[in-house]
């Protein structure tokens, strides 16, 4: 006899993603803690995302279909951005295959020329656990090099990169630009032991040194947990350009999508 399945028991099918950050920034009893998390495959009321024009233009819609992605029972808000990337490629991998088509302008010749990465070779450029001063704690130490003032910072998570996008709207309305110094501000936590917020504003907008501000900034680069976005481009004349960003969007996910 022919046994009936119910939708409800059938079982999504389900990878396990590795966690750049090796999960040592979240708390003990996250599920992110043992350095992985849980997505399923995508389907086709995840392409509905991809083609939803509000998501697409409010530029969330790479965020809403990760977060659909997710199974594990945490708050999408609370992924650092390392991670988040890692999941990026793996929902990817997992949902079209590892194969990368694009056009890539040749330095060159000036010419668009196709490119195809391979993102099963894509790497984890992973925590050092060294730095990591309290397992499950979000925080860092940086001497500043030329006014050795003492910061401490935190890597950004998704919910502060809602935080920052929101304050850079309403900057631009009021026709400014500081993406920058917004950025650094999410991130000190505190300011030679002071963690006052208006105090870490005003002295990231005038006390924090350009040489301090760019060793700041190039230090919390190299040391975060992440994923190498990048490929080596040989043009068809010849031309050879290293460390070319792997384009990020709609289409990274569909790339014949009509937008």
């Amino acid at each position: 006899m022919t046994k009936v399945i119910s939708m409800a028991e059938k079982k999504l099918q389900t990878e396990k993603v590795g966690l750049p950050s090796k999960g040592l920034l979240y708390p003990q009893d996250s599920p992110l803690r043992d350095g992985t998390i849980e997505i399923k495959y995508m389907t086709a009321k995840e392409e509905d995302i991809l083609t939803n024009q509000s998501f697409i233009k409010s530029g969330v819609v790479i965020d809403k279909l990760l977060e659909a992605l997710v199974v594990s029972p945490i708050n999408f808000n609370d992924i650092l951005i390392g991670d988040k990337n890692a999941i990026l490629v793996a929902a990817r991998v997992y949902g079209y295959g590892p194969h990368y088509v694009f056009n890539y302008t040749n330095p060159g010749t000036n010419q668009d020329e196709e490119v195809m990465v391979d993102l099963s070779m894509v790497e984890d450029k992973e925590i050092d656990e060294s730095l990591v001063k309290t397992p499950g704690v979000n925080e860092f130490d940086f001497e500043l090099p030329q006014s050795k003032r003492k910061i401490t910072f935190k890597l950004l998570t998704q919910r502060d990169e809602n935080n920052i996008q929101l304050e850079l709207k309403n900057l631009r309305k009021m026709r400014r630009e500081a993406e920058l110094t917004t950025r650094l501000k999410h991130t000190i936590i505190s300011v030679d032991g002071d963690t006052d917020t208006s105090a870490i504003r005003e002295f990231v907008d005038t006390e924090l040194l350009a040489v301090d501000s760019r060793a700041l900034r190039n230090y919390i680069k190299d040391m975060s947990p992440d994923v190498d976005l990048t490929f080596n481009f040989e043009g068809e004349d010849g031309t050879v350009v290293n460390d070319v960003q792997i384009p990020i969007g709609v289409t990274f996910f569909w790339p014949d999508l009509q937008l």
